[in-house]
């Protein structure tokens, strides 16, 4: 290996594990699972997806978090063909401090540039995460009367 590989090889460390650590900064097990559902078809691509947009550009100083999450809600909004990946990041934008009012109206802001389908389907996405999370919630609260009836 030559010392431009060796180097090339650290940088590439660096960038994944800086993108990890964004990525759970952000999206918490919700990110780690969308690349460990792709370590058995396509490991590269999941070493890439953390390098690039969370290694290189959420890791830049020029927008906070909360920020950049508005963006990508607004974009994979506006897309209206990326319902996993609109749910993965309306949950990363819950997760660094957007309110769901917030989200709400970020979706229905793209149906004056996007469309009303596909504020449709992000609405229907904000729903479904909305949902998973307050029965996240109610499961958390349920945890600890469990274990104090079980002491009884």
């Amino acid at each position: 290996m030559t010392n431009t590989q060796a180097n090339q090889t650290g940088h590439d460390n660096l960038r994944y594990e800086r993108g990890l650590a964004k990525l759970q900064e952000i999206d918490g097990e919700g990110g780690v699972k969308v690349v460990e559902s792709l370590a058995d078809i396509a490991p590269d691509f999941a070493r890439l997806l953390i390098e690039f947009p969370f290694g290189d550009i959420y890791s830049r100083p020029g927008l906070d978090l909360r920020s950049r999450e508005i963006a990508v809600v607004a974009a994979l909004t506006a897309m209206g063909n990326a319902a996993p990946q609109l749910k993965v990041h309306i949950q990363g934008a819950l997760n660094v401090g957007v309110t769901r009012t917030e989200v709400i109206e970020i979706i229905m802001q793209m149906a004056v540039y996007a469309g009303f389908p596909a504020a449709l389907n992000g609405i229907t996405a904000a729903r479904e995460v909305f949902a998973a999370d307050d029965k996240k919630s109610a499961q958390s609260l349920a945890e600890p009367r469990a274990l104090a009836e079980e002491a009884i």
